[in-house]
């Protein structure tokens, strides 16, 4: 299906697409009567054919009825009190070359071999790809360093274990590392287990959302940071919607910059195969409202 039927199902088959296409709609269709009743009053010389008029008028209200309404991939709101902007778009987080977040699991696992346990796909396996060349060995080193003062919780047997690293860490720990001219937040958002399947909750996210804040205070020196929206796939937290897990994501960041600015920007980054299950027209009701 392409994208154009995609974008008018949003705005006629949503309350707020449709809410959004007839307040915009009816507007331009006032401001446009009003605009003529002064042209009479000015130039009451002019006649103006009431067919044309009120057809011209009707479609040109249709078309910036659709214009306003129709669903955007970027959606941007800067905030007051803190002074902080909030981007939301979709695009390649792994591109960036600003201080990026990717979630890992609390083994902070790197292989992608026959896609175990980390599936070459995800933002974590095109960190290795992209970000470390596909040097596990490199990032495992990476890793290492940045973990040396964080103990484990727990270690596995590799008999129960077959695949992956064997040493658990708390839910929530980051770990900082500098991928040439940035920074990455390698969260430990879920818990793999030992058939190599990723799981997190709501808790969990918002848990590890809190430590990410607080790395970034202290770590990124109030510089921009781009973040995924964690948990809707590989992380199978089912009880929410991305949408409202990228909503949870936005109301932690706030809260935490009210306390204390973290960073001045914060771009949320959608992968290009999920913009489908996001809302952009409630995203942006939702970020002015906070």
């Amino acid at each position: 299906m392409t994208r154009p039927r995609r974008g008018l199902r949003t705005v006629f088959g949503t309350a707020r697409g449709l809410r959004t296409f007839a307040t915009n709609a009816l507007v331009a269709f006032g401001l446009a009567s009003t605009s003529v009743q002064l042209v009479g009053q000015l130039l009451p010389d002019v006649t103006v054919d009431p067919a044309w008029f009120f057809g011209g008028t009707a479609v040109s209200c249709v078309v910036w009825g659709l214009v306003r309404a129709y669903p955007r991939t970027h959606v941007r709101r800067e905030l007051r009190r803190p002074e902080v902007a909030i981007t939301v778009s979709v695009g390649d987080l792994i591109g960036l070359d600003t201080d990026i977040a990717v979630g890992f699991s609390d083994t902070f696992d790197t292989s992608t071999d026959d896609d175990l346990p980390i599936n070459r796909d995800s933002l974590q396996g095109q960190l290795l790809a992209r970000g470390y060349g596909g040097d596990a060995a490199a990032l495992d080193a990476a890793l290492g360093t940045a973990l040396a003062d964080v103990g484990p919780i727990a270690r596995e047997t590799r008999r129960d274990r077959p695949v992956g690293k064997l040493e658990r860490y708390p839910l929530g720990t980051v770990a900082v590392l500098r991928n040439g001219g940035r920074r990455v937040y390698a969260v430990a958002y879920s818990r793999m287990d030992n058939a190599c399947v990723a799981r997190s909750s709501v808790t969990g996210i918002w848990l590890s959302l809190d430590s990410l804040w607080e790395a970034v205070d202290r770590h990124g020196q109030r510089g921009p940071l781009a973040i995924p929206v964690m948990g809707p796939v590989l992380a199978r937290v089912d009880t929410l919607p991305p949408e409202s897990l990228l909503k949870m994501t936005l109301l932690s960041f706030v809260a935490r910059s009210r306390q204390s600015v973290v960073c001045h920007e914060l771009r949320v980054v959608i992968r290009p195969d999920d913009a489908e299950r996001i809302d952009f027209l409630e995203v942006a009701a939702f970020l002015r409202g906070l």
